[in-house]
């Protein structure tokens, strides 16, 4: 028996700068999870990530990733998602630069 679909985004790794993306819902990219699409469908959800993986020179690594409604749009649902939304581990880059 297949599990019950659940929410999700599409997230990817920007291919020049490295930094985790999201797909919005014009099919751009953006560094900030709340500016995703939430895909309650799963017919949905996997036609924008077969968009998201025809964008090589683009991205890498697409893939959907579980995630719920917030006051301020998609929040993550796990711990790696979440740490995904802080940027480079390496607090003298990206996101965490000003830390």
């Amino acid at each position: 028996m297949s599990r019950r679909f659940t929410p999700k985004v599409v997230t990817a790794n920007a291919l020049l700068e490295g930094d985790a993306v999201w797909l919005r819902a014009d099919g751009g990219w953006s560094r900030d999870m709340h500016d995703a699409q939430l895909f309650e469908e799963e017919e949905l959800a996997n036609e924008a990530l077969r968009h998201a993986l025809a964008q090589p020179d683009l991205v890498v690594g697409a893939y959907l990733a579980d995630a719920k409604a917030g006051p301020e749009g998609p929040v993550p649902t796990h711990f790696r998602e979440d740490f995904r939304t802080r940027g480079p581990s390496n607090y003298h880059l990206g996101k965490q630069a000003e830390a």
